[in-house]
């Protein structure tokens, strides 16, 4: 089995900044790409940034030069740092990541984290 378990959501103001960490454990035979995505009240679940196992990385166009996104791939864990943050920057943050499993060598499968909530109030 496989768990991802986020930490460092929390309440901050305009133009603060957070640091959310997502590490993946269980029986992990390897961890692909890793990422964040946020969901607002009344919206879909939006891509924030993801990072490949070789530290290639992508970002949503409305956090670009502000968010960085990085991992250890030896601790199975992935960061995002997060500044300038704004209110609509607020919502649920999941973790995401492709792993492939000891037990199930032939699957690479998605697994998501419970979520973390930020809110930034003005």
């Amino acid at each position: 089995q496989v768990q991802l378990v986020e930490s460092g959501g929390g309440l901050v103001q305009v133009g603060g900044s957070l640091r959310l960490s997502c590490a993946a454990s269980g029986t992990i035979f390897s961890v692909y790409v890793m990422g964040w995505y946020r969901q607002a009240p009344g919206n879909q679940r939006e891509l924030v940034a993801d990072i490949g196992g070789g530290g290639d990385t992508n970002y949503g166009d409305s956090v670009k030069g502000r968010f960085v996104i990085s991992r250890d791939n030896a601790k199975n864990t992935v960061f995002l740092q997060m500044n300038s943050l704004k209110p609509e920057d607020s919502g649920v943050y999941y973790c995401k990541a492709a792993i492939r499993e000891r037990l199930s060598p032939a699957r690479v499968l998605d697994h998501w984290g419970q979520g973390t909530q930020v809110t930034v109030s003005s």
